[in-house]
């Protein structure tokens, strides 16, 4: 009786406009009883209304994975090869040019682009040179496109081996035409948790260092976060405050930019390295805790970040739409082409059409809307 009392009292405190602490984050994570978890559903429902309104967002987008040759190890990735390895690859300028031109005439506003860290990808013995060729190569002949391009972790690797600081990769690849920063290489915000999962990674306060960076210099990134692998209760909602606690350093000092949204990326195991697999002991995503999660997420967060969004590829259509009733106001992005989780043995597809999104969004009775990155309207 005392949990569903304290439930009552947290969820009411919510729907007054306070935030959260870490405690009755952790409370809400920690239900198990139905009548708990509706009402929990109920709130974050309430809040997206109240954030984001009632009209679902789309973006038309395509993803570039522009090689799969890395340095790193992560526990969870299927998606990485060395070089020579079979299925490892590595697109020049024309392959990228021939899938952004693809990209542009099936109506996308944005092209997101993440790969690798192939320690050759250099020119004349430098890395960043090389990023910003392939920037050019995109920006040159598409001047409009939004390149929302380069995780923390790629912007860490090229400031390593070229001897940078970050502001400066940073700030050369937004004056080279990257719009904002995908802030992926998130996983959890935990060291202990990355100690295991990604353990050459860079660690937590180098992925916040990056991020805020990035907004001081005027990109805009996402937030996300990779669920349901070994991580507690206790270390999703510190997750959720270091991101809190990111944005609200952002808007309270005047920073040209902030986090535009935030992306829950359940853990898909299926093909992942057998270790974490076997630890984690399932290979699909569990829909019950994304959602719960997810909800406790726009709880946490939505008076600081209101755009959230389930990722489709990962949960699958049906999986995302049901998170639009869990307090998300966005199903993402077409994807046209996605590597990184269908490797892993995701069940979600590579490619959603725009018809598709928009009748997913339509069977809720909830009207849809593209945006572009920015959360912007776009007239189609």
């Amino acid at each position: 009786m005392l949990t569903k009392i304290t439930v009552e009292k947290i969820l009411d405190r919510a729907l007054m406009g306070y935030d959260l602490s870490l405690e009755e984050g952790v409370v809400l994570l920690q239900q198990t009883d139905e009548e708990a978890i509706a009402a929990i559903r109920h709130t974050s429902d309430t809040l997206r209304h109240t954030q984001a309104g009632d009209t679902v967002t789309y973006i038309i987008n395509r993803n570039i994975n522009f090689t799969n040759i890395c340095e790193q190890h992560c526990s969870f990735c299927a998606f990485r090869r060395d070089d020579g390895d079979a299925g490892a690859y590595w697109l020049d300028s024309a392959q990228i040019l021939e899938k952004a031109t693809d990209a542009v005439q099936r109506g996308a506003t944005e092209i997101c682009m993440q790969g690798g860290l192939n320690p050759q990808a250099q020119i004349n013995g430098k890395s960043l040179p090389y990023y910003l060729k392939v920037v050019e190569t995109i920006k040159q002949e598409f001047p409009h496109i939004h390149l929302h391009a380069f995780s923390p972790q790629e912007v860490e690797f090229i400031a390593r081996l070229d001897g940078l600081g970050y502001a400066d990769v940073i700030a050369a690849l937004r004056d080279a035409g990257v719009g904002s920063m995908p802030g992926t290489a998130a996983e959890v915000l935990d060291d202990e948790v990355r100690r295991i999962l990604c353990p050459e990674k860079i660690n937590t306060a180098t992925w916040l260092e990056i991020v805020s960076t990035a907004h001081k210099l005027g990109l805009h990134t996402t937030s996300t976060m990779l669920s349901g692998h070994i991580e507690t209760h206790e270390q999703q909602i510190g997750h959720l405050e270091k991101l809190r606690s990111l944005q609200q350093t952002a808007i309270n000092q005047g920073y040209p930019a902030n986090i535009t949204e935030f992306i829950l990326l359940p853990f898909v195991g299926q093909e992942a390295p057998k270790p974490l697999r076997r630890r984690v002991g399932r290979d699909q995503p569990v829909l019950s805790d994304a959602l719960l999660l997810g909800a406790v997420a726009r709880i946490y967060l939505g008076n600081w970040i209101p755009n959230h969004q389930q990722s489709w590829v990962k949960l699958g259509l049906a999986g995302a739409t049901e998170a639009l009733l869990w307090g998300c106001n966005d199903i993402g992005g077409t994807l046209m082409e996605e590597h990184i989780t269908t490797m892993a043995g995701a069940l979600g597809g590579t490619c959603m059409e725009v018809e598709t999104l928009e009748n997913a969004i339509a069977s809720l009775g909830r009207p849809y809307q593209q945006r572009n990155t920015l959360y912007q309207k776009v007239n189609s």
